[in-house]
């Protein structure tokens, strides 16, 4: 795997995304767009994938707005009533606000039976303090319920303690890195697992889950210094579990985030049928943030595009749209 490039100390919004600004937008000529496209038989559907993947999301809530005062009409009702399969899936998903968006996210991976921890770990690993804070709003307008306290009834033990520090939002994001402190906390690291017997797992979940992404760089290379393993290696041999699996996903993030959403990409896709819901997510949720910087890492690690992929995996308008939202042009 290559080493990470340098980002901010905040997870999100620092790389380089495959869907911009437009610069000469307006609203309601996108909305009249849309409304031609879905007016009449049938749709217009390249007219449709052009401009939504054209858009950042903001401004596709204005020309939502926009659609609504012209037409009197909601535009993702329409939208629905046009377009079916994971083809919808992907539009009303680039219609949503991102925090209603990521809310949802979290409420399917929690209700129902058993738990989604592999979607509870990425968005509250990856999102920044400010999303996570919207995203709990969006959870109690959406929903009437309080995030942190379904997570604490549908988790348990250390895995639970894990993912509400994370929910609390109270991660360094600005601070320049502490070069002494980051040798101390390596240090405290190495105490809490290789040199004991057993593991302190708090002290784990102490420094994981409130320094800042370029702090925990400068921990992790000097746990290296002062242990044989690096520390994703210690975790995995002093851990389990959730558990596990959630600190090793924040080691990784830190690492090289574009890396991290690439190995999941391919896992969506390879062998046997695809995990449409993950392909999905992490094209519209990456593709404002680090999709560019995702297809780089995808082609360095398993030697073909992530556009030959998509496209061998998918077919139709789903696959055109996946396409053009990670920034590959469509014939």
């Amino acid at each position: 795997m290559s080493s990470a490039p340098h980002l901010s100390s905040k997870p999100t919004r620092q790389g380089r995304p495959s869907v911009r600004e437009y610069t000469s937008f307006d609203g309601r000529k996108d909305a009249d767009t849309l409304r031609k496209a879905m007016k009449g038989l049938g749709c217009d559907n390249k007219a449709l994938m052009y401009l939504l993947c054209s858009r950042t999301n903001s401004q596709r809530q204005r020309i939502s707005l926009e659609y609504k005062t012209m037409f009197g009409r909601d535009l993702i009702k329409d939208l629905k009533s046009e377009v079916g399969g994971y083809f919808e899936d992907t539009v009303i998903a680039l219609m949503t606000p991102p925090a209603e968006y990521d809310a949802t996210l979290l409420r399917k991976a929690i209700k129902g039976l058993g738990t989604d921890e592999a979607v509870l770990i990425e968005v509250l690993t990856t999102r920044t303090n400010d999303e996570i804070i919207a995203i709990r709003n969006a959870y109690n307008t959406l929903f009437s319920r309080d995030l942190e306290k379904d997570i604490a009834g549908d988790t348990s033990g250390k895995f639970k303690k894990f993912l509400i520090s994370l929910c609390n939002a109270n991660r360094i994001e600005t601070a320049p890195v502490d070069y002494s402190k980051a040798q101390q906390d390596a240090q405290a690291l190495y105490k809490a697992g290789e040199g004991r017997w057993g593991t302190d797992e708090s002290k784990f979940n102490s420094i994981l889950a409130s320094r800042s992404f370029d702090q925990l760089r400068a921990t992790f290379n000097e746990y290296s210094k002062i242990c044989k393993y690096d520390i994703e290696e210690s975790i995995k041999r002093e851990m389990s579990g959730d558990l596990r699996d959630g600190m090793v996903t924040i080691v990784r993030v830190v690492k090289n985030a574009p890396a991290f959403f690439a190995e999941k990409l391919y896992k969506s896709m390879k062998g046997l049928g695809t995990d449409d819901k993950t392909l999905i997510r992490i094209v519209v949720t990456r593709s404002e943030v680090d999709m560019l910087d995702i297809r780089d890492e995808f082609h360095k690690m398993y030697g073909t595009t992530l556009a030959r992929y998509i496209s061998d995996d998918t077919k139709g308008n789903y696959k055109k749209i996946l396409l053009q939202l990670i920034g590959e042009p469509v014939k």
